[in-house]
Formats: C-alpha cells, structure tokens, sequence
C-alpha cells in the first residue's frame, strides 16, 4: 500500500468526507445517476482544456470540460495499455495484482477475487454496458451487455497487413512496401514508407505508420464504437428506474495513426508546431534512463522520424486522430443531451496513459516521464442535485490519479464503499477544485520501477537503483535532472520514501522483481 495512505485524516478531510456522505450515500436506486465512462488509448495533453498542443481542435471535449472539472496534474498507475486499465477497473495497482505488463496475464485471472467497477455497479443494481476497448484483452464479461468491432488498430483485416514472401525483404529497406486493397482502392502501406524498427523480419504489419484515408467515420472500429453507443443511449427506456453504466473505450490516437482524411483537412495550410524539446536533453541521465527513452518498444524510434523527415507528419497525424476522437465524443453527448438521461448523468473522460512524440527522443509510452504518465481526466457530475454542488468549468491542479476513478464514482453515485482500494474519492475535488493537496501519485512501468508525482516534484527511481529528480514548477518539461543534487537532497529523500515495498498478493504468480533491465518479452504494444 502507497504510504501516503497511511496517514491519519485530518479534520478537514473528515469533515470533507461526511459532507459528502451527506449527498452521495443511501441513495435510493431509482434517484442514482447514470454513468458515462469514456476511455481513450494514448491520448496525452493535447487536447482543448489542458493545452498541450496550441494548434488542437477539439471542440467536443471542451464542451465536456465546461459542464465539469478538468483535472490537470491526473496521472495513470502504469503508462502500459493492460496494467494501467486494470489498475482503474480494480482500484489495485499493478504492483498489487501482478498485472504489470500487456504480454502477461488479464486482470480477471490474475485477481479474480477483485470485483471490477461494472461489476460493483451491477450489484448495487445498474445495467451495464461496454464496447471498445476497456480491459486490454477482448471478450472478458467486463459488463452484461458487450460489444467489440473488429477493426481495432486499423481498418484494414489482419490478414491484408501480412507482407508476402516476396514483399518481407522490402520491410526492413528505405521503401517498404505492402499492397492491400481498402474498400475496392488499392493501397501501398505503410502509407509513411518507413522502415520497421521493430520487427522488420515480420510478415506483421508495421503499426508505426500514420496518414489519411478516404474513408468514413463508420468505416472505422471507432466510428462503429460510438454510434453502437449512441444507440444504447437512445435505446433507455424513457421513465426507467433501473440506471445505468455505459463504458465506452476509443482506439484512435493509438498507432497506426489513420483517421479519415476530414480530419486531417482540420490542420490543412498549418505549419504544425512540433514538441519542443532539448537538444542534449539526456545527458544528464543514467544509461539506463537513455535506454528507457530510444528503445522503439512500443512504437518506433525517433532516429527514424528525423532520418526519414516524417516527424511533421506523423504530429499532424496524431492531431487528426485526436480531432477524429473528439467528433465521436461529440456524439455521445449530442445523444445524451438529447435523451431522458441528460440532467441525471455523470461523465469521466480519461485518458490510458500519455504518448510522447519525440520528447525525450522517444515515441510511444512506458516511460516514467511526465509525457507518458500524465493524462487527460475530466469529470462532469449530473446537471441535477443528485451528486451535490460541484464547480463547473474549472480546473483542477491538486496531484490525482487515474486509480482514484473508482472510489470516485462509487462515492457520487451513492454506492455501498469497495473496501481495500488505493484510491481515495475526488468529491471533495469536485465540490472545491482549488482544494490543496500534498497527495503524491503512485506510477509503475514493467517491475521495480517507479515514478512518483508530488504537488511540485516528479522522482524516477529504476529497478537498478538509478534515479531522477525534476522540479514540476520550475522545469515542466523535465530536462534538468537534480538528482544527487546537494541543494535538493532533501526533496529526493521525500519522494523515494513514497515508494512502497512491494509484497506479492498470494494470488499473484508472478516471478520477483528483476534485479535490473527490463524484460523485453513483456513490451509488446
């Protein structure tokens, strides 16, 4: 357990905490808010309300922000696809379940004594439904009702991605090239023409790759996520006492970076902003820490994007898919709003985990950097005074994680409390987003690694024992590692002390921590 949870309550918080309890328990079934769980994979910042592309459009999602509380220091517990979603369906850490990778065991087999939120909804007598991606593996009974389009990473079948024998030895040159056919039209993939830094020996397509397609939005996995749940929206009964728990998880901005071309006539005659970053900006880290960052374990490396001059490109691209994300959040709100259920629904939108595009000379996630760690999470509570008073489109700065979501929601829709959860509610933040805090956010990548978030420092501490230090404050880009520093060592004995000793649950079958490195049989993306 974090230690900080430890801690006695104070006053405030107790009081906090039954003012709460004064709004969200024992609430009658038929009165209980609905709930709308949006999920969405590699999205960082760059979206409307936390600004970290100036050149976004995301009209949507900042709609959603306005009716609600952007939270803009959130935090996932594992930057990983797998780890990190069953970190938030559990409410355990990675550390706490085993679950620590994606090439490793499922949430429901490594803990099947742990009760998922859909599951906790269902028992306290919600209908629940989910489509898209949730849970990092598909067709795991996460709710009663579900629903998983095919096309996930690409519109195009697994089958039309396999090079052929005689393609394969193109995959590794300076012009790959696979022919396929999308909706009667032949293409040539990649569509950015560059080498595999992954797996160039593979007939597997290469999911490094980014560029429109003249396709529609139905025509997508996405597309189909979100009119099956509009649908369901539309479909509620309009005078049902039964409510409900609609989790909705989005593919896109995940890679290959493909959206229909709509979007990307959004950015047309821009000149696209690229990350800004530092020319030496890893020479103050340990070999282990530059290994973190050029290894091309999830994505590919940026050697690559420089040599083949596509690193514009492929930020355009990411701003496409993240505009394409936001039409289809649009029309979930536009269903709601347009439904009985608009003035009793709270919504979460968040983000899996960050994506760098070239920051720290990395592309992808599964980093302990803030760029990787850090992720959209905004929470819009019902336009009614079922959950209380809560401040509108306002912004959040306190340190949150994305493992506090269901503690969160079992508090404001009056559920009876998950006991052993490490999260804690943010109703408090809700009602009060000015609200100090001197919370630290827990983060693990792959085992023995840890990344802590404090209100104003950020601390890496590796499984061999290297660690860093960066002054959120005063360095948000984290280029100046201070640690060993004389002048900090203070601060850096704080926050490794907020790094808890791991103990395996009894039912985690997993092999102890590594003594150093990282398991590359572990880091598929």
């Amino acid at each position: 357990m974090h230690r900080s949870l430890r801690r006695p309550l104070s006053i405030a918080t107790v009081l906090a905490c039954l003012t709460l309890r004064v709004f969200a328990s024992d609430v009658p079934i038929g009165t209980r808010p609905n709930v709308l769980f949006i999920a969405v994979d590699d999205l960082n910042d760059w979206i409307g309300p936390l600004r970290g592309h100036p050149q976004v459009k995301t009209p949507h999602i900042d709609r959603l922000a306005k009716r609600g509380i952007t939270f803009t220091n959130a935090h996932c517990a594992a930057p990983l696809c797998n780890p990190s979603r069953a970190a938030v369906f559990s409410g355990h850490q990675p550390f706490q379940t085993g679950v620590l990778a994606n090439d490793e065991k499922a949430i429901r087999t490594a803990r099947p004594d742990l009760v998922l939120i859909p599951q906790h909804f269902q028992q306290a007598g919600y209908r629940t439904y989910a489509t898209g991606k949730l849970l990092h593996q598909k067709g795991t009974g996460l709710c009663e009702t579900e629903f998983y389009p095919e096309q996930r990473w690409s519109p195009f079948a697994p089958a039309a991605t396999n090079y052929t024998a005689e393609e394969l030895p193109s995959k590794g040159s300076a012009n790959p090239q696979h022919r396929t056919v999308l909706k009667g039209r032949p293409v040539v993939l990649p569509l950015n023409r560059m080498p595999s830094d992954r797996a160039a020996a593979s007939p597997g397509g290469e999911s490094f790759d980014w560029g429109p397609l003249e396709v529609d939005d139905a025509d997508l996995g996405d597309g189909q996520i979100a009119d099956w749940a509009v649908q369901q929206i539309r479909n509620q009964p309009p005078a049902s006492a039964q409510p409900w728990f609609l989790a909705v998880g989005f593919y896109r901005p995940h890679i290959p970076l493909f959206a229909p071309k709509k979007y990307f006539d959004l950015y047309a005659g821009l000149d696209i902003q690229l990350p800004v970053v530092k020319a030496d900006d890893l020479d103050d880290l340990s070999a282990t820490g530059r290994k973190w960052a050029s290894d091309p374990v999830t994505a590919g490396s940026h050697a690559s994007v420089i040599k083949h001059g596509q690193w514009k490109a492929a930020v355009t691209a990411y701003l496409a898919c993240v505009s394409f994300i936001d039409a289809q959040v649009g029309k979930l709100l536009d269903a709601l709003d347009a439904s009985p259920a608009a003035a009793n629904t709270v919504i979460v939108f968040w983000g899996d985990h960050g994506w760098h595009l070239g920051e720290k000379e990395h592309w992808g996630k599964w980093t302990g950097w803030q760029r990787s760690t850090r992720v959209p999470l905004i929470v819009a509570p019902t336009k009614n005074a079922t959950t209380g008073k809560f401040s509108l489109g306002a912004t959040c700065a306190a340190p949150v994680g994305l493992i506090d979501l269901y503690p969160t929601l079992v508090d404001v829709c009056g559920l009876a409390p998950r006991p052993g959860l490490a999260g804690e509610s943010l109703a408090r933040l809700l009602q009060d987003p000015t609200t100090t805090s001197d919370r630290h956010i827990l983060t693990s990548f792959d085992a023995g690694n840890f990344a802590v978030t404090g209100p104003r420092w950020r601390y890496l501490r590796y499984a061999d024992g290297n660690e860093e230090l960066y002054d959120s404050l005063n360095d948000p880009h984290e280029w100046t590692n201070l640690a060993g520093r004389p002048e900090v060592r203070a601060a850096q004995q704080a926050m490794a002390a907020k790094i808890p000793v791991v103990a395996a649950h009894p039912n985690d079958a997993s092999e102890p921590p590594p003594k150093s490195g990282r398991k590359k049989k572990r880091l598929a993306p």
